[in-house]
């Protein structure tokens, strides 16, 4: 099983900055990619930023230029870095670890509150 925590979460203020981090751990074996998703209140799950095996990275439309997300192959770790945040970014922030075959793991999510 692979484990996914992730932390960083908090209350900010509107223009402030958050770096978000996740742990991966368990029987990883291959990763196809991890990323960030958020699910604001009453909304659907979205993606945030994905960065793939081999480096690539994408984020949304909403969050270019604002968040950058980056990997540490060695410590099996994506961080997130949020910056100049908006009251729209507010919801919980779930890591994802895509490994073998398409195999799909989830964190228990971390909440991101900006108040305006």
């Amino acid at each position: 099983q692979v484990q996914l925590v992730e932390s960083g979460g908090g209350l900010v203020q509107a223009g402030g900055s958050l770096r978000l981090s996740c742990a991966a751990s368990g029987s990883i074996g291959e990763i196809n990619a991890m990323g960030w998703y958020r699910q604001a209140p009453g909304k659907q799950r979205e993606l945030v930023a994905v960065i793939t095996s081999s480096g690539s990275t994408h984020s949304a439309d909403s969050v270019k230029g604002r968040f950058t997300m980056s990997r540490d192959n060695a410590k099996n770790t994506v961080s997130l870095q949020m910056n100049s945040l908006k009251s729209e970014d507010t919801g919980v922030y779930y890591c994802n670890l895509v490994g073998y075959r398409g195999m799909m793991y989830w964190g228990k999510g971390t909440l991101v509150t900006v108040s305006s």
